[in-house]
């Protein structure tokens, strides 16, 4: 089937998209979570070691020899991919005097008016421990947040629109031996390090009017139904043999 351009030609339109005022990348690292004994013993970290009865301390449980592994959940403790939308929270920080404007000097020597625009960041990563023998430990749900500032074209009307592109959670746990007992180990510190990469971009919903063609629909692909198939019988059982000739 052919299809036909609408009026065979270009048309000025009015469309209503999100227009682009600024746009920046930029790594942000997360300032280090860490935990010693006493946060253990103040429940600000908590591990759960397969249902062992006591197992507040994974180094009691697994022992010395571990490996760690640290993941981006919800706040239920759920793994969620961190850079699905809403995985991990990004807004803009209301400033009660609105956002500041500044004045920037160019490479080449212009100058250029920006806003100030204050962001937040922040979710939940679990940290997991498991030994050779397959028994693992693993923590509640950690909460995160850092907040940074940006100098954008960001004018009155325009709102920030914020994507994770690459997350990276690290953790270390450290433990000692327990000098009253030979071979027997006890929490030390958790550390836990959080990269990201961000695209931050202010938008506004606009109405542009651009000279361009309309869209038609790609002709359909072609479908042939396959020819019916029947098993095959087997006619010395059944229906068997006709009735003789008399």
């Amino acid at each position: 089937m052919d299809f036909k351009s609408i009026n065979g030609g270009q048309e000025t339109l009015c469309i209503k998209v999100n227009k682009v005022y600024d746009w920046v990348t930029r790594q942000v690292d997360v300032p280090l979570l860490a935990f010693n004994a006493s946060d253990l013993a103040a429940g600000t970290i908590v591990f759960d070691c397969d249902g062992i009865t006591p197992g507040d301390d994974p180094c009691a449980v697994l022992g010395g020899n571990f490996t760690v592994e640290c993941f981006a959940t919800d706040e239920t403790g759920t793994p969620v991919d961190p850079l699905a939308p809403g995985s991990i929270l990004c807004q803009e920080i209301p400033q009660p005097e609105g956002r500041a404007s500044g004045q920037f000097q160019l490479p080449d020597g212009s100058t250029v008016t920006l806003q100030k625009v204050k962001v937040l960041k922040k979710g939940f990563v679990v940290v997991r421990i498991t030994n050779p023998n397959g028994l693992s430990c693993t923590t509640g749900p950690i909460p995160w947040a850092v907040s940074e500032k940006f100098f954008l074209c960001a004018p009155p009307g325009t709102f920030l629109q914020c994507e994770i592109t690459d997350f990276e959670c690290d953790a270390n746990l450290i433990c000692r031996a327990v000098t009253t007992t030979p071979g027997e180990f006890e929490f030390q510190q958790l550390d836990v390090s959080i990269n990201l990469c961000q695209n931050v971009q202010m938008e506004a919903l606009v109405k542009l009017e651009i000279t361009a063609d309309f869209c038609q629909p790609r002709p359909d692909m072609p479908f042939v139904c396959p020819p019916l198939a029947f098993p095959p019988q087997c006619p010395t059982v059944f229906p068997g043999p006709g009735p003789s000739p008399a």
